[in-house]
Formats: structure tokens, C-alpha cells, sequence
């Protein structure tokens, strides 16, 4: 078993009941075990601002899925919930992001883990660690240390915790 975290966010209709369903349908998998939940975040988007603001969480499980394989039922979960990619960094209904396999590196043209935004994230890293307060990255680094540096180089940051 792997464990993994998966970062999910919505914006559009009800984000947080759009959550909580996802994170149901997550739950019915039969290879994904021991999941569990962050608390869900609001956040002003990232990208576009003419958009409404999101509902973040993140969440952790083991499975014996691939990457590959992972990677291909978020995008069915995303589907289920009407997700449609019309603009980069543009609202969603719902967005599952694989944040960490594992140790594991992987740097391909569809599935980059950990994920390319990870550490510049409030509204990943804080419910990451909200889950895991001692969590590396592959390489070794603590995320509560990114986090500590990433508060120490911002002004202030928008995340509120929703529930």
C-alpha cells in the first residue's frame, strides 16, 4: 500500500456539499483505504479573480492504485461532478489534484508529483499538514517548514477555515 494525499477544491454551485459528496465517492473505492479528510478551507482563487471564491481540502488515503490509475479515477470523479476545463486556473465544479504518492517523483507531460504548485499553496499545505504535521516531501524537506517560510515571505494570506 501507498499512502497519498489528494488535493480537491470547487467553486462552483455548492462547493462544500460538492466536497463532502466527492469525498464520499472517494470513500466507495474499493483501493482506497484509510481515507481521511482535512477540514475544508475557503480561499480566493488563484488566476482569474472574476470568479467565485473555493472551498479547499485535502485528503489521505493507501492504495495499491498506479499513479496512472489514480490520476485516471480522479478525472472520473471530476467528471461524475460536471467538471469541464474551459480556462487555466478558471472556476470548477470540482478539481482533484494527486499531491503526493508515496515518496515517489514523477515528472511526465500529464501527472507531476508531487504536484508543481504544492509548496507555494496555503490552501494545500495547511490542510496537508492539518492531516500529517510531520510530512516530507521526497526530497526530504518538512512542509512545516515550507509553510513556516512561505507565512514569513507573504503579507498575510485569505485562507479561512470553513468546517
Amino acid at each position: 500500500m501507498t499512502r497519498i494525499y489528494l488535493g480537491l477544491g470547487a467553486n462552483l454551485g455548492d462547493p462544500q456539499a460538492t466536497l463532502r459528496d466527492a469525498v464520499s465517492a472517494l470513500k466507495q473505492h474499493p483501493e482506497l483505504r484509510n481515507l481521511r479528510c482535512s477540514s475544508f478551507y475557503g480561499s480566493k482563487p488563484m488566476g482569474p479573480t472574476d470568479q467565485p471564491d473555493y472551498v479547499n481540502a485535502v485528503v489521505a488515503a493507501d492504495t495499491l492504485l498506479t499513479p496512472a490509475a489514480l490520476l485516471q479515477l480522479a478525472h472520473r470523479i471530476e467528471q461524475q461532478f460536471g467538471r469541464q476545463r474551459q480556462r487555466r486556473w478558471g472556476e470548477r465544479t470540482l478539481d482533484i489534484d494527486i499531491l503526493l504518492y508515496g515518496d515517489d517523483t514523477i515528472a511526465e507531460a500529464q501527472l507531476q508529483i508531487p504536484h508543481l504548485g504544492l509548496c507555494q499553496r496555503d490552501f494545500v499545505l495547511v490542510p496537508l499538514l492539518e492531516l500529517e504535521p510531520t510530512l516530507c516531501l521526497p526530497d526530504g524537506r518538512a512542509l512545516a517548514q515550507i509553510w513556516q517560510q512561505l507565512q514569513a515571505a507573504a503579507a498575510g494570506h485569505d485562507l479561512v477555515k470553513i468546517s
